[in-house]
């Protein structure tokens, strides 16, 4: 049954931003970056760790199961902590955790010690997102919200886009074990950053009196809980069901090894290229959303992904596949351009900190075999057709959970809401 009730208009609410909020939304969208970054590294590392370690290449990619299993225990611990004691610290905590978890995963001597790191940085990359994002848009003016939703979540092809780079010239020269170091020094950057920012104040009026508090509030809006937790666990197939696998894909494709894009070997070159795509449709579907709503911004950038396939997955020539992947990511990372707004607006004022990244990260855990079950299905039905019919049931399923779901556009973070109240559908 679809929520019921009518679109809330934008709030109207004129109170003016804390002093500094800036240094809080930067340090959520660095910290979005970083995440990403160390994550998408093992993507491109695949064949290199498999060698290393002499295991096999579905070994590795079974540690990108357990980092995604692991996300909404981390976000459950670090969100309950952002709700009860502020968002600054919580969030200083966590990006020096997960960064000191990617620099062991770069130290590991067998591949159990590099599992075991990566499903460990699993937990720090789980609490980041809820607290980020939280702080980020509770921070930000509200007129404001939509454009900055995109410009945090555009940090993870950012990141991807670093990643990528990083492959063609850092680990050239220092070797694969080099770029699970570079990150650090960013990681103290966010810590500074989010030390001189400002409490957000929504946090101050919401503020839970206890833990048991929380985690009561949690239980009372099961509802919305649910709801969201069917539409990340369908978003996270889609985005990691057209990512993780896209490198090998290309690599697959008889000479695409040996031609090169914009200088780059095609085998990043066209990851960069569609990473920029990815940005500038985060951006661009965020803007948008502020202007048309978040459930109808989703839904065009939903569109732009499905078309994309037959280029995207069947694409017989350099110019094909850069087009498609390219109009693919801006239609994937434009969807999610919106969501840590819609998101974030969705969640219930006394749990602000936990509830956008607990239903965000046990959404990991339920999206978590996305990538093997391709890898599977290309065993059945080749890559190209495995990618599609993956990613076009995705696509479909996502559309109707949009289309009937709830909005709060333009939510007052600092208004009190009732235990029962249930957003309404635009």
């Amino acid at each position: 049954m679809p929520f019921t009730g009518s679109t809330p208009s934008p709030s109207s609410n004129s109170a003016a931003p804390a002093r500094g909020w800036q240094l809080a939304v930067a340090s959520g969208i660095l910290g979005w970056v970083l995440d990403a970054f160390d994550f998408f590294i093992v993507v491109f590392l695949f064949d290199t760790l498999a060698d290393h370690f002499r295991v096999s290449k579905a070994d590795i990619v079974y540690t990108l199961t357990l980092t995604l299993a692991m996300r909404p225990v981390g976000a459950l611990i670090f969100g309950s902590l952002a709700d009860r004691f502020g968002r600054k610290w919580p969030l200083v905590l966590c990006v020096l955790y997960f960064s000191a978890m990617t620099i062991l995963s770069g130290l590991s001597t067998s591949f159990a010690m590099f599992a075991v790191m990566r499903a460990l940085y699993g937990l720090g990359m789980g609490g980041y997102w809820g607290i980020g994002a939280s702080y980020a848009m509770e921070s930000a003016p509200t007129r404001m919200r939509g454009f900055l939703s995109g410009l945090m979540q555009a940090g993870y092809p950012v990141g991807y886009l670093i990643a990528a780079i990083a492959m063609q010239t850092l680990t050239l020269h220092l070797g694969w074990r080099s770029a699970f170091f570079v990150g650090s020094p960013v990681a103290v950057l966010i810590a500074i950053l989010a030390w001189l920012a400002p409490e957000s104040k929504a946090w101050h009026t919401q503020r839970a009196a206890s833990i048991k508090v929380i985690f009561r509030s949690l239980w009372t809006h099961s509802r919305i809980f649910f709801y969201l937790l069917a539409l990340m666990a369908v978003m996270l197939c889609l985005s990691h069901g057209t990512q993780d696998l896209y490198p090998d894909f290309l690599k697959s494709l008889p000479g695409i090894a040996e031609r090169k894009i914009a200088g780059m070997d095609l085998l990043y070159g066209i990851p960069v290229l569609y990473n920029i795509a990815a940005i500038a449709g985060s951006l661009f579907f965020g803007f948008l959303s502020e202007k048309s709503g978040r459930r109808f911004s989703i839904m065009i950038a939903l569109a732009a992904a499905l078309v994309s396939i037959p280029a995207w997955a069947f694409g017989t020539t350099v110019l094909a596949l850069v087009l498609g992947s390219c109009a693919m990511q801006a239609g994937v990372q434009g969807a999610w351009g919106v969501i840590p707004a819609h998101i974030v607006e969705l969640s219930p004022p006394s749990v602000r900190g936990l509830f956008p990244g607990f239903v965000y990260q046990l959404g990991f855990l339920v999206a978590s075999p996305a990538t093997m079950v391709e890898l599977q299905l290309k065993d059945i039905l080749g890559y190209s057709w495995a990618l599609t019919a993956f990613e076009a049931a995705v696509i479909l399923i996502l559309l109707a959970l949009i289309y009937y779901g709830p909005e709060e556009h333009g939510k007052d973070f600092s208004a009190p809401e009732p235990d029962n109240a249930i957003p309404a559908q635009a």
